[in-house]
Formats: structure tokens, C-alpha cells, sequence
């Protein structure tokens, strides 16, 4: 057979002579629906669809390998999204009524469309229609242009919610802490259990650093340094020691 294997094309009719001398007393579950959609039997690969002409350098052993789908949209999301990371965090809704919502959209009338919430992506579709029906019309100055009505109608959303809020405060409403105080709260509460450690880790480093002048082992049994006679005495042996002595007069 050479180095083709064809024992798996003949799995069915294995079983089925098996069956025929009643060696299996049941088909599997698999035997009938084989039978009845039987697999491929052409061994030749297809080379998949070739969205863009491919490279000449590309190796062999990678002709079979689907090409990447590729928009020109792609490099305008890139720019914008490198700009505004924080778009990516806003939930969006990529749900379509018939999968033609966008036939529905008019670019040539602004950037807000009827029924379609603010994103990012508005500003792409914004300056692709730019860039190809506006004459003279550059990459950079579409890419200005949409977004500066962006930053106009997230402006228009920031004032319409503050006001909604006044408006519910002022008949009662009450509204519990913002994200950017839960953020700081939270930044607090990582602040002080970092100092916390920040001390222990000092303190032990210098419990370490009187065991090598006390000559004990257990750096557990020092007194605590904050001790005023404890740090009298460290400081005492500190000066009296060669150590000291040298330390001293590096410094003068």
C-alpha cells in the first residue's frame, strides 16, 4: 500500500463481516449512519480559496493552509482602537435583525445612525465613507474629522446621563458609590496590606542584620528593634565592632 493506509476506509466493511459471522452480537451506534453517508474517498487536498495572491516565497509544506481574511477596514480599527483602548471595555450589542442592518445606515448623514448605538465602529464606517466619497479627502484628515463628531456625541451622552442624574436626585433617588470611588477604595485597601508587608519584611531585615553582631541563630528570639534599649545596645556593638569602625570611617 506504500505510505497510503486505507484500513480506515474499510472499517465499515469490517464490521459488517463481523457482524456477518455473528463475532459482534450488536452494530455500534456509528454503523448505520456510516453506511448510509459513507466518507470521502478522494485523497487529493484542495487547496483552499485564495482571498489575495499569495507569496511566492511561501514554503509547500504551507500551500494547503487557508489564507487570512483580511478587510480594509482592519488597519482604520487598528488606528482607532490603538487611540482608544478603553472602547474595547464598553459592552456593545452584536445582535442584527436580518444580518442587512447596514444597508439601513446612512454614513453621508454624521456619524450617529437611527437605532444604532455610539462605538468605535461608527467611527470606522464614518471615515471609510469619507475617505472614498469626499474628494481630496486623506486618511489623516477623515480620521480627524470623525472623530472629532465622536468626541462631540460622547459629550452630548456624558451631559444627557449627569443631568438625568440631578434631575432623579432631586426627587429622591439615591445612588450608591461610583466606579471611580469603588476603584479607590480598593486602591486603599491594596495600599495598606502592602505596608503591612512593607514593615514586616523591614523589620525582619533588620532582626537578620543585629543577629550577625549578637551572634544568635534565631533572628525570632532578638527583642523587637523598636525597643529603645534593644537599639541602644545594636548600636553600642555596632560602633565597638571592626565592622562599625570601617563603616565609620567610609563615611567620614
Amino acid at each position: 500500500m506504500g505510505r497510503y493506509n486505507f484500513r480506515p476506509q474499510r472499517v465499515h466493511q469490517a464490521i459488517t463481516q463481523l457482524l456477518g459471522t455473528e463475532r459482534l452480537q450488536a452494530p455500534p451506534p456509528w454503523h448505520d449512519i456510516v453506511g448510509t453517508v459513507p466518507p470521502s474517498q478522494i485523497l487529493v487536498r484542495s487547496q483552499p480559496v485564495q482571498h489575495h495572491q499569495r507569496s511566492k516565497t511561501k514554503k509547500p509544506s504551507k500551500l494547503f493552509q487557508p489564507q487570512n481574511i483580511t478587510y480594509p477596514e482592519d488597519r482604520l480599527r487598528k488606528e482607532f482602537f490603538s487611540d482608544h483602548p478603553w472602547e474595547l471595555a464598553r459592552p456593545r450589542v452584536v445582535l442584527e435583525n436580518d444580518g442587512m442592518d447596514a444597508r439601513m445606515q446612512d454614513w453621508s448623514k454624521g456619524i450617529r445612525q437611527p437605532g444604532q448605538p455610539l462605538s468605535g465602529e461608527s467611527v470606522i464606517q464614518r471615515q471609510s465613507w469619507l475617505m472614498h466619497n469626499v474628494p481630496n479627502m486623506s486618511k489623516a484628515r477623515a480620521y480627524d474629522q470623525a472623530r472629532q463628531e465622536f468626541y462631540e456625541e460622547r459629550l452630548k451622552e456624558d451631559v444627557e446621563r449627569r443631568v438625568a442624574k440631578e434631575e432623579a436626585m432631586a426627587t429622591g433617588a439615591y445612588f450608591g458609590k461610583s466606579m471611580l470611588e469603588v476603584g479607590m477604595e480598593l486602591e486603599d485597601k491594596e495600599y495598606e496590606r502592602w505596608k503591612q508587608w512593607a514593615l514586616k519584611e523591614i523589620t525582619e531585615a533588620k532582626q537578620r542584620q543585629a543577629a550577625v553582631y549578637t551572634g544568635l541563630d534565631n533572628p525570632a528570639a532578638i527583642p523587637p528593634i523598636d525597643d529603645p534599649e534593644t537599639w541602644a545596645t545594636l548600636t553600642e556593638l555596632e560602633n565597638d565592632s571592626p565592622v562599625g569602625e570601617q563603616v565609620a570611617e567610609g563615611e567620614r
